[in-house]
Order: C-alpha cells, then structure tokens, then sequence
C-alpha cells in the first residue's frame, strides 16, 4: 500500500510539473526580466503583484475548472447561454491556440534562440527550416496525449528547470551590480503596475485549456471521486504555481541586478540574452537557446494538443489526430509570418477575452452563493463584454484624445487596463437583485 502512494504521490508530482511546463513559455521569461530592469530597487514589490496575476490567476483557473465540476471551458462558459459557451470556448481555443501563442512559441524561441547564432541575413529561410523542425517535433508529442504526463512531466520539465536553474541560479548568488533606483510606475506604484504587467503572460487564459489535461491526467491515475478529483488537481496546481513563482522572482531579481552591468535594455529578450553572454559567453547563449526551446515546446504540445481535443468533441466527425495536424500545419504557417505580424492580428482579440475569462472564473468560484442563477451570469458577463469591446477597438484602430478621456473619466482604472472590474460588479450587483425579486415573484 506504501508503494501505491507512494507512485500516486510521485504521478501527481509529474502532473503538477507537466502542467508548469504547459504554462512556461517564452513569455514567462521575458515578462519577469523586463520588470526587473524597470523596477529596480522596487523589483520585490512589483513581482508580488506579477505573481497575482503571472501565478495566482492560472492557479485559480485550474481550481475553477475542478471546483465547478465542468466537462470544459464551454460547459462553464455555457451557465451563461450554450450559444455563449461555444462561442466563448472556441475563440479562447482558437486565440491561445493556432492564431496566436502557438505560432509565437515558435517565432519566440527562433529569435532568442536561433538569430544569434544564424545572423539577421538568413532569417526568412532560417525561421521556415527552424519551424518545420519545431512543429515536426511538436506534431509528434501531440498524436499520444494520454503520454503527455510522461514525455513532458517526466522528461522535459525537469530539464527545462535544470536549465533554468544554472542560469538564474548563477545570476542570483553573482549579481552584476547593486539595485538602481526604479523607473516610470515602477516607482511610484510597484505593486499595481506589477499586477498589470502579470496581465502579458496570457496564463490565465490559458488555465481554463489546461486544467482539462490535468483533470483527465489526474483520472487517469485513478481517481473518480469528485471531492478527491478537485483535491489532487488543487494540489498538481499549487505544485505548478510554485514552480512558476520561484522561477519569476529569479529571473526578477537577475534583471534588477543586471541594469548595473549591461544598462537599460529595450526589452527582456535582451536581457536575458546579453546576461547570458555576461556570465557564460557563447555557451550561455546555447544554454539559453535551450531553455527557450524546451518552454516553447512544453507550451505547444499542450495547446496543440488542447485545442484539438475541443474541436474533436465539437465537430466528431473530425478525427483528433486530423486537428492536430490542422492546427501545426496552420501554426507554422502563420509562424512564418513573423512575430510582429501575429501580435498585431490577435492582440484584440485577446483583450476581449481576457476580461471576460477573469470574471468567469470568479463567477465559477461564486456560483453556489447566488445559486448558479442564469441571470445573475448574463448581467454580470454583459456589462463585462461592452468594457471588453471597448478595449479590443481601443487595441485595434485607437480613440481620439477626446473619446479617451471621456471613457477614462466615466471608467475609473480603464486607463490601466482594469476598466471591466467596476461594470463587472455593478453586472452581479444588478443580477444579484433581478434574481431575488424573480424568485420573490414565483
């Protein structure tokens, strides 16, 4: 019996690890060692606030999932209205997945990873060579995902950490200098701009894909019950948020540290690339090329992967293994478009959705408070939608000076990307109050 708990305690563990490696993509390093280039002596300050959103938010997502005891991300979504449910699940799927941060996986881990050694020159050959072989890769893993746990929990995790570790861990016990004085909002509000910038990760939109993977990975260990099946997916979340938090307050602090040696850099690529440089020469280069590479990967196979389970539950008719390889096929094409291009194209559409993913997850959370009501979901969700509109046009074609004051003024936090959480209250509020009198009437 010792045994079987024993290889339970080490399956979870591998869940817990596979599911870090999903959430770790390129993003996760960049974000962390730009912030701590601007915050500088406030570095401590603003990571606490990235970690909310960087780490807590995808950890509350995965719970949302398990705690609601939905099938997936439209099951919970359709407590609104089915036709919402599908809608809202197929555009996260299809944002997060082919149209935007499974093509970027690759482009992201070709231009940290690959443009140095190769030169500015050969890019367009290099980047449709890079991502053949990138998406060849990825299209392998993704045909057996019920291996999922073992190629990438077992395997690749551990040594994308280990890589991890000699470089941040290196960084944090030989900083290059002392902590410079922080700049812009770093300065004067750490924590908030913190919370902001944990926004760039994209993980919580993510959680509500991959906490499906580890609910059936965590089935398939056995486990049934619904009350043990929300504790061990809390448990394999909890494992991949603490690996998340301990590797950003590294590469934070390495970038606070780092300001002193290489000045003030135009983005975190640069940052870690020259750091890596400063403290191994070309071999940090190649080890930074690894990492990149093993995070980019981790993340693809599970978006591939993700975004073809949905789409075979919604269209059956269609094979699994015929959607994965739409989805690479279509993700290495757009991948080739450069990243530039993707971002431009998906950006709205994502801040659209992030909003409306933030608040269904802590309707998820509520849900037996006001008794799963359908209306209290519409009011709530709607008046959410109108902000979120508003900040996919804003992203898209921009306001004139005029019409963004107005709306800065009428919205208090819009001007920091937080416009949606007074309307989203004012939605649960008027919800809350509809459903009471209905049921009062009856």
């Amino acid at each position: 019996m010792n045994s079987s708990m024993g290889n339970q305690k080490a399956s979870l563990w591998a869940v817990g690890l596979m599911l870090f490696a999903l959430f770790f993509g390129a993003g996760n390093l960049i974000f962390p060692a730009f912030l701590g280039q601007q915050a500088g002596e406030n570095w401590f300050s603003a990571m606490l606030g990235f970690l909310l959103t960087g780490a807590g938010l995808p950890l509350l997502g995965v719970i949302a999932i398990g705690y609601s005891n939905s099938r997936d991300v439209q099951a919970l979504a359709s407590r609104v209205t089915p036709w919402y449910g599908i809608a809202f699940a197929a555009a996260l799927y299809l944002s997060i997945g082919p149209l935007f941060a499974t093509p970027r996986t690759a482009t992201v881990s070709f231009e940290i990873g690959v443009v140095p050694f190769i030169g500015e020159g050969n890019k367009t050959l290099g980047l449709a060579l890079f991502s053949l072989f990138f998406f060849g890769v990825a299209f392998w893993l993704s045909l057996s995902p019920g291996k999922l746990v073992e190629r990438i929990g077992k395997i690749l995790t551990p040594a994308l950490l280990v890589t991890i570790a000699i470089l941040v861990g290196y960084a944090a016990f030989n900083p290059m200098g002392a902590l410079t004085p922080a700049e812009g909002e770093f300065a004067t509000q750490p924590l908030a701009k913190g919370i902001l910038e944990g926004y760039g990760t994209m993980d919580a939109l993510a959680s509500l894909v991959f906490a499906i993977i580890v609910i059936d990975a965590v089935r398939a260990m056995g486990v049934d019950n619904r009350a043990e099946l929300l504790r061990t997916t809390t448990i394999a979340g909890v494992v991949a948020a603490s690996c998340l938090a301990i590797v950003y307050l590294l590469i934070g602090y390495m970038g606070a540290t780092s300001v002193a040696g290489l000045g003030m850099q135009e983005n975190g690529a640069a940052v870690l690339s020259k750091t890596a440089q400063a403290y191994f020469g070309t071999g940090g280069n190649i080890l930074l090329s690894i990492i990149v590479f093993l995070a980019c990967l981790s993340t693809a196979v599970g978006l591939i992967t993700s975004c073809s389970e949905y789409f075979n539950r919604l269209c059956p008719g269609i094979s699994y293994k015929a959607f994965v390889v739409i989805f690479t096929l279509v993700s290495m094409g757009l991948a080739n478009k450069g990243l530039a291009g993707i971002i431009s194209f998906s950006i709205p559409v994502l801040m659209l959705l992030y909003p409306l993913t933030v608040v269904i997850i802590l309707l998820a959370f509520l849900d037996k408070f006001f008794g799963g009501s359908r209306i209290v979901y519409i009011c709530t969700m709607f008046a959410t939608l109108i902000v979120g509109l508003l900040d996919a046009y804003k992203t898209a074609f921009g306001f004139s000076e005029e019409t963004a004051a107005a709306i800065n003024s009428a919205l208090p936090g819009y001007s920091l990307g937080l416009g949606w959480a007074l309307p989203a209250v004012a939605g649960f509020v008027l919800g809350c109050i509809l459903n009471a009198a209905l049921k009062k009437k009856a």
